[in-house]
């Protein structure tokens, strides 16, 4: 695909998705949704990791309130189905780590944009806000299943109703996303975070997100049953050989992805 919104680039099995609309803060189109989507399905096959940042001032500051060409008049429903929904599947569906790395202001549907995301770092001077209320909305773009289950019911809520900033110290201080880091350090604090996973036991990293993420939907049984279901794909990798072998040496692991 030829991008127009965003940039994409593939290097040492690291996918980097960099929005690139910087005069409208990074704000979704029509044609952004359908370039992510894109985008993050191609980093899946091709990488080992996939990391999605913004460029200029703001990470992304949700929908285009302005854009007109996305053929679905003033349904908020049909877009949400028709385009949010896959692009948002693509994401949770990536079979490697994803990291949304948050230089700056994450608002609206660009806010659960990143919270979508397996890690969120974000700098010290970036903020969340769900400011949907603002407009009369609801927070909608997975926010509603992300929020209760990274910052808990009440302060799910409250970010909802109250449509306040949401410093990266609070996101971080509230579990919302893994951590914050100094602006002056933060492009080489999530290079080397990416570089970690970019390195490891893919295979392993896959599994993990689908046993953590299925404990939502199971009981204690069901868990345990996954659980070992996935240690066991995850025994029977190249990377596991690996691994023990390092171990038994007392030297690095050299994992293969697979």
């Amino acid at each position: 695909m030829d991008y127009q919104t965003l940039t994409y680039e593939l290097s040492d099995n690291i996918a980097l998705i960099s929005l690139n609309r910087p005069d409208v803060m990074n704000a979704m189109n029509t044609q952004m949704r359908a370039e992510i989507q894109h985008a993050v399905t191609q980093g899946g096959r091709s990488a080992r990791a996939v990391v999605m940042t913004g460029n200029g001032r703001a990470f992304c500051s949700g929908q285009d309130l302005g854009d007109s060409g996305d053929g679905t008049g003033s349904d908020p429903e049909q877009s949400l189905r028709d385009e949010y929904e896959p692009m948002l599947r693509a994401i949770f569906d990536c079979p490697v780590p994803t990291i949304a790395a948050v230089n700056g202001a994450a608002a609206g549907a660009g806010a659960n944009l990143a919270l979508a995301f397996d890690v969120v770092i974000a700098s010290e001077s970036a903020y969340f806000m769900q400011a949907f209320t603002r407009i009369g909305l609801i927070p909608d773009a997975g926010g509603t299943y992300t929020m209760p289950r990274t910052m808990g019911m009440a302060k799910a809520m409250g970010a909802a109703l109250f449509a306040e900033k949401i410093s990266a110290k609070q996101a971080d201080d509230w579990g919302m996303i893994w951590e914050h880091v100094a602006d002056d350090v933060f492009d080489a604090h999530w290079k080397a975070r990416a570089a970690h996973l970019a390195q490891g036991p893919t295979a392993a990293y896959a599994s993990a997100k689908i046993a953590i993420r299925g404990t939502w939907d199971n009981d204690r049984e069901e868990q345990l049953a996954l659980e070992a279901k996935e240690q066991g794909n995850c025994g029977r990798t190249r990377d596991f050989k690996e691994g023990v072998l390092a171990f038994s040496e007392k030297r690095p692991a050299l994992f293969e992805g697979r």
